[in-house]
C-alpha cells in the first residue's frame, strides 16, 4: 500500500509566505542578538566555578568583610559627636525615637577619649589607636541605616540583603558572578574565632544557588592547619586511590550529565567533589601561619582574631574570591552586644582584640600591592543609641550607624554622610544596607540589577527590587 501524506499539498505562494515569515523570524534574532536580549547558549559541560567576566572594568578582585556582629557603637568608635558630653543626661526630641527600654534615660557621653588622626584630621576613639593613624587609607560611611533593631534579621539583612536565611549570601552571589580563581581553594572562606556568627550556616550559605557556590565555614580557635577543617583528609585510603575513585566516579557522573545534557545541579556535584579532594593538600598549606616571616607575625599580634586578618591575607593572595571574618570573643556570637550593659569594659576589650590585627591587616595588604585589589568592609548589622542603658551601657540604634571601607577603588582619607548632632539617626546622604552592597558589587565589576538568578519562577538578586551604588565613595 503506497504511503499516504497527512498533510496537504501546499502551493507555492504559500510556500514562498511561509519562507518570508522565517526571513523576518531570523532579522529578529540578529536584532535581539546584538542588543545582547537572547540567552547564552548551554554548555553542559562548563565548570560553574570557572572565572568568569564581570559586567564591566572592576576595581577590585577580592573582597574581605570584617563583621562585628552585635552592633559596635558609632559614637564610642568612629563617629565622633561632642554634642553629646555638652547634653549629658538631657533627652532631646532627635533621639526620643529610641523609646524600647530606655525612655527615661539622656545623653550619655562616650567612656573613651577621641584624637584627630592622619592628613584628613579624622577624630577616632582611643580604643581604635592603630585604625586611628591608617585613616588616610580609610572611606567612612557615617549615614548607614537599615531596617532591623534586633541582631537575628539585621544580621541576615547584613550578610544576605533579606531577612529570610534562605537567600544566597553576599559572598555566595560573588562567585557565582565570577567563579573562583583557585581550583584548590573554595571561592568563599567564613571565618571566626570559637563562635559563628548569629545565623549560623545562613551567613555563609548558597540557598537556591547550586551547591558549589556555598561558602566554606573554619572556626580559626585552634590554629592547626591539618585540622582546620573537619573530615578534611581520608584516614583510610592513599592519595593515588582516592584520585582514582575521585577520576571514576567523575567519569561516572559525566556520562550521566551527558545524557540529561544538562543539569547544573549535578555539575555543581562533580565540581564540589573535585574541590573537596584537592582541598585536603591546598588547605593545610594556606592555614599553615608557620611560613610568615617573625615581622609578619610580631606585626599582626597574638590574637585570635589577629590571625584570622592573616589568614585573610593569605586566601585572598591565593585567588579566593570572598574572606568573611566574624569577631567572636569568649564564645559569644553576638560579641559587640556586650554594649548593652557595659560600653567601657566590653567594647574595651572588643578593640583590643581586633584593632592590631585589622590595622596590620592594612598595612600588609598595601605593603603587597594587595590593597589596590582588595575591597576591606568593616562593620556590623547596626550600631548602638547614644543615649544610656542603665549606667554603663547603650541599646541598639539601627537608625544610623558607621562602616569603612578601604582598598579596592574607593576614596581614601574620605567621610560620607552624616548622622544627626548625637549620632542617633542618619540625616546626611543616607545609605541603606542595599545601598551598600550594590556598591561592594560595583567595585568587583559587577552590575546588581544584572546579577540575577532564576528560581521558583522569579528572577532573585542580593538586592532585591532595592539600592543604588554610592558612587561618591568611588576614588
Amino acid at each position: 500500500m503506497a504511503h499516504r501524506n497527512p498533510l496537504p499539498p501546499i502551493s507555492r505562494r504559500d510556500m514562498i509566505s511561509r519562507i518570508g515569515a522565517g526571513f523576518g523570524t531570523l532579522g529578529l534574532a540578529g536584532v535581539m542578538s546584538d542588543a545582547g536580549l537572547l540567552a547564552a547558549p548551554a554548555q553542559s559541560n562548563a565548570n560553574p566555578l570557572a572565572v568568569k567576566a564581570p559586567h564591566f572594568a572592576p576595581k577590585a578582585k577580592h573582597i574581605i568583610q570584617l563583621f562585628m556582629p552585635g552592633g559596635p557603637s558609632q559614637v564610642d568608635t568612629f563617629d565622633y559627636k561632642p554634642e553629646i558630653a555638652k547634653n549629658a543626661g538631657q533627652r532631646p526630641k532627635i533621639v526620643d525615637r529610641k523609646t524600647l527600654r530606655n525612655t527615661k534615660n539622656g545623653l550619655m557621653p562616650s567612656p573613651f577619649g577621641f584624637k584627630q588622626y592622619g592628613q584628613c584630621g579624622k577624630w577616632v576613639s582611643d580604643i581604635f589607636p592603630r585604625v586611628g593613624a591608617l585613616v588616610d587609607d580609610i572611606c567612612f560611611i557615617h549615614s548607614m541605616h537599615t531596617d532591623i533593631p534586633e541582631h537575628a534579621g539585621a544580621i541576615l539583612m547584613y550578610n544576605l540583603g533579606h531577612l529570610q536565611p534562605s537567600r544566597p549570601s553576599l559572598g555566595s552571589w560573588l562567585v557565582y558572578g565570577l567563579g573562583s580563581e583557585n581550583e584548590n581553594l573554595p571561592g568563599f572562606v567564613s571565618m571566626s574565632p570559637r563562635a559563628q556568627p548569629r545565623g549560623k550556616l545562613a551567613n555563609w550559605g548558597n540557598a537556591f544557588l547550586p551547591g558549589c557556590y556555598a561558602g566554606t565555614y573554619v572556626n580559626i580557635a585552634q590554629m592547626k592547619p591539618a585540622q582546620i577543617l573537619k573530615d578534611l583528609k581520608n584516614q583510610h585510603l592513599p592519595r593515588a586511590e582516592q584520585r582514582r575513585q575521585a577520576d571514576l566516579l567523575t567519569q561516572l557522573n559525566k556520562l550521566h550529565l551527558e545524557k540529561i545534557q544538562q543539569d547544573q545541579q549535578l555539575e555543581a556535584s562533580i565540581q564540589t567533589m573535585e574541590m573537596a579532594f584537592r582541598m585536603q593538600f591546598a588547605v593545610p598549606e594556606a592555614f599553615d601561619l608557620s611560613t610568615e616571616t617573625k615581622n609578619t607575625l610580631d606585626m599582626y599580634g597574638g590574637s585570635e582574631y589577629a590571625k584570622g586578618c592573616l589568614l585573610a591575607r593569605r586566601l585572598i593572595e591565593r585567588g579566593v574570591r570572598t574572606v568573611q571574618l566574624s569577631h567572636s570573643i569568649d564564645g559569644y556570637d553576638i560579641a559587640w552586644d556586650t554594649g548593652h550593659g557595659d560600653i567601657v569594659g566590653g567594647h574595651a576589650k572588643l578593640a583590643k582584640a581586633c584593632d592590631q590585627g585589622i590595622a596590620a591587616l592594612i598595612m600588609d595588604l598595601k605593603q603587597r600591592g594587595l590593597l589596590e585589589e582588595t575591597l576591606v568592609v568593616w562593620g556590623g548589622e547596626f550600631g548602638r543609641a547614644p543615649t544610656s542603658e542603665g549606667q554603663k551601657g547603650r541599646d541598639h540604634d539601627h537608625y544610623g550607624f558607621t562602616v569603612w571601607m578601604a582598598g579596592g577603588g574607593v576614596k581614601p582619607g574620605f567621610s560620607y554622610g552624616a548622622t544627626d548632632q548625637f549620632g542617633c539617626t542618619a540625616v546626611e546622604n543616607r545609605v541603606h544596607v542595599h545601598d551598600l552592597h550594590a556598591t561592594m558589587l560595583h567595585q568587583m565589576g559587577l552590575d546588581h540589577e544584572k546579577l540575577t538568578y532564576r528560581y521558583s519562577g522569579r528572577d532573585f538578586r542580593l538586592t532585591d527590587v532595592y539600592g543604588n551604588v554610592v558612587k561618591d565613595v568611588i576614588a
